[in-house]
């Protein structure tokens, strides 16, 4: 893996840095109705498609899978492809995931395995390649690209959830539509994307889709919901004219499930872990505050300062995002893979997100850092606040300068006792944002 080192390097004035006392927390979020019986829901779902229901027996149907870390994704696939055979038909799984992986074929059948989707559970084949068709120009002069694989085959089934994007809002972000113009599109169609900055994601993007969908073989979707407890709560069929139409309906809907912290401004951020399977730019913009991108405004909270402390284990050393925090640690460092968020930002173009920010000794430091550069009046008066990720926020850390704020929101589920942040030896943090991963 190809990482960075660092010298050591000391601040002995951090050590005058007194982190204010916390208080464990618990956040309520709308969670909507889960969905009782997820196999059943996807295979009635695969059955209700009009297009596979008239392939012949034996038709080959590609399924397109894709990186982002969607609850029961693994048992999904499964159901929707034991479907499929039970219709007679042969699927088989295409990688419909851009330039993940490090941009290779083997690095995207690595991501589907780590996500529990390997062909012994899956019951099929997965054909891995990078290479891609051509259909065509859009108005814009993007060429749109499309998995060699699934454009051979006689249908294509894609599955994907329907989420905020990473980066701002607009009418259709990720859903069907992104997976048909940037999953399927591999390296070369999330090039075409992203090559523009944000005007390829508002209006390249739909427009690639489009093109694909008029001349690729997809004959259907299925689109997913969750709610902020990662809980499925929406499995639906689409049809391939649907798609646009679906994507805009469920993402009003998915956005009013999602978890955000009730609290603005916020002076240290303390995030425990950052990760692709956690949100696709390593961090959710919309809970810690920055897209970091010239030319979109940041949305709200304004948070002064994040220090970032650990990447999640399915994220494989993907740790992008890291240049949206201010500090972090050598040891966060030293597991990220340079070469694979690198691939990310050079296919993406956002770059900023690829940026180390200060690296610091250990996670004392960081907090230390975090909270002495934040702008506040003084460190017991910080507003700071420990999350596990920018995804679970049903139990958080929090200062007491933002206890106002939380009992104002009347999202408080408990709010426990004042105590301190405990450490050991090595300046590493024991005291964690969620309780129950306190045993590591």
């Amino acid at each position: 893996m190809a990482s960075a080192s660092f010298p050591a390097i000391d601040f002995p004035f951090l050590a005058k840095v007194d982190i204010p006392r916390v208080r464990r927390v618990g956040l309520d979020h709308p969670r909507g109705t889960p969905v009782s019986d997820i196999a059943g829901s996807v295979r009635r779902a695969v059955r209700a498609s009009r297009r596979l229901a008239a392939l012949k027996p034996g038709a080959s149907v590609a399924v397109g899978l894709g990186s982002r870390g969607i609850s029961h994704i693994a048992l999904i696939g499964r159901e929707a492809i034991a479907e499929l055979k039970a219709m007679g038909l042969f699927p088989f799984v295409v990688p419909a995931m851009g330039s993940h992986g490090g941009g290779t074929a083997e690095g995207q059948v690595k991501v589907l395995a780590s996500l529990g989707m390997t062909e012994d559970y899956l019951g099929a084949p997965i054909r891995a390649t990078m290479e891609v068709v051509d259909y065509g120009v859009t108005a814009d002069g993007a060429r749109c690209k499309f998995d060699r694989h699934a454009a051979a085959a006689d249908a294509v089934l894609v599955i994907n959830r329907v989420k905020s994007h990473t980066t701002f809002d607009r009418p259709v972000e990720s859903g069907l539509c992104k997976m048909v113009a940037v999953g399927l599109g591999k390296a070369e169609g999330a090039q075409q994307v992203h090559r523009i900055g944000p005007p390829g994601l508002s209006d390249t993007l739909p427009a690639l889709a489009r093109l694909a969908l008029q001349k690729s073989p997809v004959a259907y979707g299925i689109a997913l919901v969750e709610n902020a407890a990662k809980e499925m709560v929406r499995i639906e069929g689409v049809e391939p004219e649907d798609f646009f139409a679906s994507d805009e309906r469920l993402l009003v809907a998915a956005k009013a499930l999602t978890a955000r912290l009730p609290f603005d401004p916020i002076d240290a951020l303390v995030v425990e872990q950052i990760g692709k399977n956690i949100s696709g730019a390593g961090m959710d913009h919309a809970v810690m505050g920055r897209a970091d991108l010239r030319s979109i405004p940041n949305p709200p909270p304004f948070v002064s300062r994040i220090a970032v402390l650990g990447l999640s284990k399915a994220t494989g050393g993907n740790g992008l995002g890291i240049g949206l925090a201010d500090f972090t640690t050598v040891g966060v460092v030293g597991q990220i893979d340079l070469q694979m968020i690198y691939m990310n930002s050079l296919t993406s173009t956002l770059v900023e997100k690829s940026r180390l920010p200060i690296v610091l000794p250990h996670d004392l430091d960081a907090l230390r850092a975090t909270v002495s550069t934040s702008w506040s009046a003084t460190d017991a008066a910080t507003r700071l606040c420990l999350i596990r990720s920018t995804l679970h926020l049903d139990e958080i850390l929090i200062s007491e300068a933002l206890l106002p704020d939380l009992k104002a929101s009347g999202r408080a589920g408990f709010i426990g006792d004042p105590f301190a942040l405990r450490f050991d030896e090595t300046g590493a943090l024991l005291t964690r944002a969620y309780a129950a991963d306190e045993t590591r």
